[in-house]
């Protein structure tokens, strides 16, 4: 039987589908809200960074769906994580989306901006300060201990505000280094997760900690075909006379990841909420497609600021989530 919920390591429950709102287009959100919420969707993943917030909360006005019934999740973007302006973010972005709380706020990067706005107010992104190179400054010692940040975020749980707190694109030596000081430890990591960035070092190493891996853009990113005309994909989806998309993320689900696609358009919004039961050997067919070419990723910002900073540490011979992972065993 295909899995509805997971549950959270605070005794919360999540729906194991959401939908994802990154890239989507201005003027098309709350119509893509609105009919996701109404056909069946009550798991949201939105984000101040994506500029769209407002929007997705017309969306949910339209609906008619009670707040109590959907989860939302939102995000503190890298511009906001010194400790004055997490309070500023969470409550811009709870006016944007006209709700009183968040079930889940992310901590959405482990790096933050240097930024130079007035005092008291929120930083926009053209408060960031460009370094000699033309990239934008990072603060790296904000971005090497997000302690300040997350004591920050705990305060919101405290208050109410948000239900629950996690991270998001952390390593496994990042999120050991968050546990060691938290007091309230992060209940989901977002992260990159598909068929073509399958991670399975760090998505074991979360369940086994307790912590759920959440996947974006798992159905390979925006605009791209590729995993969706995989022929093995193809063959599954065929046998079970559904879509490749819902083969991946029934895949994912499985896998005991949180997985959530972005999608505008109708056919699709309802589509990806259609979850296969997949036959231990088609999950093990699966497994063995990922694992048999090098890893792709969407979205990486390593390079992206000055000095460039190793948001991923792949290639760290200590401290890669294959070399953490193996400490462990």
């Amino acid at each position: 039987m295909t899995q509805t919920h997971f549950t959270l390591n605070n005794g919360k429950k999540i729906p194991s589908v959401g939908l994802g709102t990154w890239q989507s287009a201005p003027g098309e959100v709350a119509k893509a809200v609105e009919y996701a919420l109404k056909n069946g969707y009550r798991h949201l993943d939105c984000a101040w960074a994506y500029g769209n917030e407002a929007e997705v909360g017309q969306g949910i006005k339209a609906s008619g769906v009670p707040r109590e019934e959907i989860f939302i999740t939102s995000k503190l973007f890298e511009l906001h994580h010194h400790p004055e302006h997490v309070p500023l973010a969470i409550k811009d972005t709870l006016k944007n989306l006209g709700v009183d709380y968040l079930d889940l706020y992310l901590l959405h990067w482990n790096i933050n901006f240097e930024v130079d706005a007035p005092a008291g107010t929120l930083p926009q992104f053209d408060h960031r300060v460009k370094g000699e190179s033309g990239k934008f400054k990072l603060d790296v010692a904000l971005s090497d201990d997000v302690t300040p940040t997350w004591r920050e975020m705990e305060k919101l749980v405290d208050q109410g505000l948000v239900k629950s707190i996690g991270i998001s694109n952390f390593n496994i030596n990042r999120t050991k280094k968050l546990l060691e000081v938290a007091r309230i430890k992060p209940v989901a990591d977002q992260v990159e997760l598909s068929l073509q960035c399958p991670q399975p070092e760090l998505v074991a190493w979360l369940k086994k900690n307790d912590i759920l891996p959440q996947g974006y853009s798992p159905l390979g990113g925006t605009g791209k075909t590729n995993l969706r005309d995989n022929a093995t994909v193809k063959k599954i989806a065929d046998k079970h006379d559904v879509q490749t998309a819902n083969i991946l993320l029934s895949w994912l689900v499985a896998r005991g990841i949180n997985p959530l696609p972005k999608s505008v358009t109708p056919e699709r919004i309802a589509n990806n909420l259609k979850l296969v039961d997949l036959s231990k050997e088609e999950f093990e067919e699966l497994e063995k497609l990922a694992e048999s070419h090098p890893p792709q990723r969407v979205c990486d910002q390593s390079d992206s600021f000055e000095p460039t900073y190793d948001i991923y540490q792949e290639n760290d011979p200590e401290f890669s989530d294959k070399a953490q992972f193996a400490k462990e065993q």
